[in-house]
């Protein structure tokens, strides 16, 4: 298990245009050639939009776009002419495919805050694909075929346990709260690379909002 902490992450952004991020994975700027990628997970940013502020509409191709929100809205608008609003709780997944443009702002009041999860593809895929699952139950899966990954969302109480899954790859991230992930204690926006590891199990510390991406090799 490879813990990295929140402190830890690389940080970016335009803090003057009200955008903040902490970056989990080499990117742009920060480029660290021994922290590419984690299984199919090659970006895990934590983005922090005030009201007003975003990013105007720009590129991707072959990738497969996760977007969770902490709290806010978040609004999306993409080059097919979607408009969505994505609200905590929702799981919004963007496969770029061949190439699509998208654009994501906080158009409200209140600060906003959410995660964009990026993963490669095993193969590429032609047209863009979107969707967005409303209000997703903790022990409802969300899955990433293309990229062979299972996202899970654990919400836990104090002293309640949850099994991590058996898998290749597992990439824990947690969203709010403490977690005693095995016998690492783990706090908001700390998160956990897991290799090849069997029978391990998170536990809340608190009220704790757990992220689990289970990643085929």
């Amino acid at each position: 298990m490879d813990v990295r902490r929140a402190g830890e992450r690389y940080r970016g952004g335009d803090p003057q245009a009200g955008v903040d991020t902490r970056h989990a994975f080499s990117f742009g700027p920060h480029y660290d050639p021994g922290n590419l990628r984690f299984g199919a997970l090659i970006a895990c940013n934590e983005e922090r939009l005030a009201p007003g502020a975003g990013f105007g509409e720009h590129p991707h191709s072959h990738t497969e776009i996760v977007t969770w929100v902490v709290e806010g809205e978040l609004t999306h608008r993409d080059s097919t002419g979607r408009e969505t609003t994505v609200r905590p709780g929702d799981v919004q997944h963007l496969s770029a495919a061949a190439g699509v443009r998208h654009a994501e702002r906080n158009d409200g009041a209140a600060p906003l805050t959410f995660l964009q999860m990026w993963l490669t593809p095993r193969e590429p895929v032609g047209a863009p694909s979107y969707r967005i699952v409303r209000g997703l139950a903790g022990t409802e899966p969300c899955p990433v075929p293309a990229a062979g990954a299972v996202l899970h969302v654990r919400r836990l109480q104090p002293g309640e346990r949850t099994a991590v899954p058996d898998a290749a790859y597992v990439y824990a991230h947690v969203v709010r709260g403490e977690v005693l992930l095995g016998e690492e204690r783990l706090g908001a926006g700390d998160a956990a690379r897991i290799t090849a590891e069997k029978g391990l199990g998170a536990v809340g510390v608190t009220a704790a909002e757990l992220l689990l991406w289970e990643m085929e090799p």
